[in-house]
């Protein structure tokens, strides 16, 4: 288990190296410096205007699938129900991606309010197993979550 531990994150590093353009890090731990390998897929583009790419729903880099940010943008405007939509499309994604909950490392929670804190936990508690992933949450600043969302999420798991 630690050795596999070990090996996922020498991948997350070498992956956010290669995408940060750090490439001699990269090439000393084995992996390429260049974000375009073989074998690395993007998928669920989010178009808008002129069908042009803004960003991709998902995308596939050395080993692991990195979630684009999912919010709730509808009613009703309570912070469980838009937890509930955030995590179950999250969980779609990370489906599309070959990846599911169980395989999530990392999460970052944003959201609107930190008073919200609470009641976005009661929903997220258990959603993904018993070996739950690091997470970070923040409140956001001026302007909040972009959109009417209460809370937005991302996250980088495994992939198939």
């Amino acid at each position: 288990m630690e050795q596999q531990r070990r090996s996922v994150l020498k991948k997350l590093f070498a992956s956010i190296a290669g995408v940060a353009g750090i490439g001699v890090a990269a090439k000393a731990m084995g992996s390429p410096a260049s974000a375009t390998t073989p074998g690395e897929k993007k998928g669920g583009n989010i178009t808008y205007e002129q069908d042009v790419p803004l960003f991709s729903g998902h995308t596939k880099y050395n080993g692991l699938v990195y979630i684009a940010g999912k919010g709730a943008h509808v009613a009703p405007f309570e912070i469980k129900a838009h937890t509930e939509i955030v995590l179950k499309e999250l969980e779609a994604e990370l489906i599309r991606a070959g990846s599911s909950m169980d395989k999530v490392l990392k999460v970052t929670v944003y959201l609107n309010d930190i008073a919200d804190y609470k009641g976005m936990n009661e929903v997220y508690k258990g959603r993904f197993g018993n070996n739950p992933p690091v997470r970070t949450t923040v409140a956001v600043a001026k302007g909040g979550v972009p959109g009417d969302s209460l809370v937005e999420m991302d996250c980088i798991a495994i992939g198939s």
